[in-house]
């Protein structure tokens, strides 16, 4: 099965730096969107880590070990993160994470924090994450309605990232490609401003770099408050 991939970051128009890291691998299956924790000093060095650690993964077969190996550099560059605040005397440097990892007709996502991944398959999609941050734990745990979530006070405030904790836990989740599935993941600089019906429509009526190039100007149009990076890539 082969992919067609497309990968946009802007800087928005809001801030001076691009705290978000890509990494497009496409030959092996490999994507993953990092987001530097806005706020916080030298986001742009934490998300650069996680995507250099993963870009140096080692080759291995089968899916399952390429996800673990993935884990394991994450939870290593979360070490190294949290060594690096406390010599700089920096509360925390860190990321969000978002990776995707395609094999044998399989997907598996990993993640931590509240960049996502969707999958479109024919005109249905779904988010394939779930946030790590107070408000979807608010929404979870039915104190908080789902529309109000987006714009609630503390919709930034994460509980999960790499460089945050000593103990770094990342999730998973995966199932079958199919071909034409589109898999899409982003920062929450896109998902913030645009919502999943709009995602869905825009990803089934163009071609991956179309729809790519639409969403950014979407955000744009919008203020795009936030660094916004996109990853589609599309099962042919």
């Amino acid at each position: 099965m082969a992919f067609e991939c497309v990968s946009r970051t802007d800087v928005g128009l809001r801030r001076k730096v691009n705290e978000d890291s890509l990494l497009v691998r496409t030959e092996r299956g490999l994507w993953a969107v990092a987001d530097g924790m806005g706020g916080h000093e030298a986001g742009d060095v934490a998300s650069a880590k996680v995507t250099e650690a993963l870009m140096r993964l080692p080759v291995v077969y089968g899916l399952d070990s390429m996800i673990e190996s993935a884990i394991v550099a994450l939870q290593r560059v979360n070490q190294e993160l949290i060594a690096l605040a406390k010599g700089n005397a920096q509360r925390t440097i860190g990321s969000t994470v978002v990776g995707l990892g395609i094999m044998n007709g399989r997907y598996s996502c990993f993640w931590a924090g509240d960049s996502r991944a969707y999958r479109l398959r024919g005109d249905q999609l779904i988010q394939l994450t779930r946030d790590h941050s107070l408000v979807q734990d608010l929404v979870s745990a039915g104190m908080l309605d789902p529309a109000e979530a987006e714009s609630h006070p503390n919709a930034n405030i994460i509980t999960r990232a790499v460089g945050v904790a000593e103990e770094l836990k990342v999730d998973t989740v995966g199932g079958d490609v199919m071909p034409g599935d589109q898999f899409l993941l982003a920062s929450d600089g896109l998902t913030r401003l645009v919502e999943a019906q709009e995602l869905a429509s825009t990803l089934s009526s163009n071609g991956p770099a179309e729809a790519a190039d639409r969403l950014i100007e979407t955000v744009l149009a919008r203020g795009a408050p936030d660094n916004v990076s996109i990853i589609i890539a599309k099962a042919t």
